[in-house]
């Protein structure tokens, strides 16, 4: 039992991840490369998404694995071998609770801690990179501004960004100076000072002008160091400017909080709510797996899988929809997010009471004759099959 539930649930994990990660790459690399980041950051930002994939994908993975599991014993008249021989329902759920009391401990830790800081970390990227602070490339032949007082223009890079050519540079000073520079060469070097670099010109003119100057100064030189100061960047803002950033004690001492706002309280109290009956759900998934898992006899149907991504998806989304009333204060947290658990958990007990204690019970047998019958009408019913059927 334990082998047949693994592979399915490590694939499905692999391949919503990597679904999910498809797509928003392409996403992320427009954004870095319109803000002129260095591509190297979207990998980082992709690893803090991550976690937020697998809230949603691991409890998928375990629907799935366990699903698969119990379809392929009862396709294969093993499950029927096992019922005969006293085995109940009760006693072949023991080892996929095993997995699911696994995965919800893991799922409670990434929600709970590991989430709302990579969740912070990724927005730190995003602000590092609108503000510059992740080194900007000054992109060739564009006319790129350092500060408020400095624009550079570079007609060529090489090696690397190491040998430039083709080089303008404008400053201007606070005492109303400015200085005009053109260069065959040039390269950046790093100084002891972080904030100040030297940008080493070679074989060009400098222009130098003065409000008390007759005329600009003009100096042709072999080598001149330019030092750039620069630009300051802002600090990004403490974890915590949105309930995503909080972990879950932090949440819960906000929701108590006498000194915070209703607005606050509520909202933290939602996003509270919001984590716990996530997991609490995965406790019911294995209950629902068997009964969507276990096709009507004689039947080879995939409805049961099908159905239950549906479900685990649209219980997820009713979750967000109503941790957004929570938040916004229409409805108190406990019910908006609780009451949902309750009716998902009592259609969840009522198919497995089913499928386990109710002689030939199927809880999906009426849908699997519906969805049967359906589709043997669209079949007779089909453009092509009628043309086929008037030229016989």
């Amino acid at each position: 039992m334990a082998r047949l539930i693994a592979l399915p649930l490590f694939a499905t994990l692999l391949i919503a991840s990597m679904l999910l990660i498809l797509d928003r790459i392409g996403r992320l690399l427009d954004f870095v490369v319109t803000e002129g980041g260095p591509v190297a950051v979207v990998w980082k930002m992709l690893a803090n998404l991550l976690p937020e994939y697998l809230g949603l994908g691991i409890p998928i993975g375990l629907m799935l694995g366990i699903l698969l599991a119990f379809r392929r014993l009862a396709t294969s008249s093993e499950l029927d071998v096992m019922r005969g021989v006293g085995m109940s329902y009760g006693r072949l759920l023991r080892v996929p609770y095993m997995y699911a009391i696994v995965l919800a401990a893991l799922n409670i830790a990434i929600v709970g801690y590991i989430q709302p800081k990579a969740r912070y970390a990724y927005e730190q990227l995003r602000f590092e990179l609108r503000t510059g602070a992740l080194g900007a490339s000054i992109k060739v032949g564009e006319f790129a501004h350092l500060g408020d007082n400095m624009t550079l223009r570079i007609e060529r890079s090489q090696e690397g960004g190491r040998a430039l050519s083709g080089i303008f540079v404008h400053a201007q000073t606070p005492q109303g100076d400015w200085v005009g520079v053109t260069a065959e060469r040039g390269q950046f070097l790093a100084t002891d000072d972080p904030n100040v670099i030297i940008f080493r010109l070679t074989n060009g003119t400098l222009i130098h002008n003065r409000k008390d100057f007759a005329t600009p100064r003009t100096l042709t030189f072999t080598a001149h160091d330019l030092p750039i100061n620069l630009p300051k960047f802002e600090s990004f803002r403490t974890r915590g400017g949105a309930n995503l950033e909080y972990t879950l004690p932090e949440l819960a001492t906000i929701g108590r909080s006498p000194t915070a706002s209703q607005e606050l309280r509520d909202a933290s109290r939602s996003e509270f709510h919001f984590r716990m009956a996530e997991v609490a759900s995965m406790f019911l998934l294995p209950m629902l797996a068997v009964a969507l898992g276990v096709p009507p006899k004689r039947s080879t149907s995939a409805l049961g899988v099908f159905l239950s991504i549906v479900i685990v998806v649209t219980y997820h989304k009713i979750n967000q929809y109503a941790a957004s009333l929570g938040e916004l204060g229409t409805v108190d947290p406990l019910i908006a997010l609780w009451v949902p658990f309750a009716v998902f958990a009592g259609i969840t007990l009522w198919m497995y009471h089913t499928i386990a204690h109710v002689p030939g019970g199927q809880p999906i047998g009426a849908l699997e004759r519906f969805f049967g019958k359906a589709w043997a009408l669209l079949i007779r019913y089909l453009p092509g099959r009628r043309a086929r059927e008037a030229r016989a």
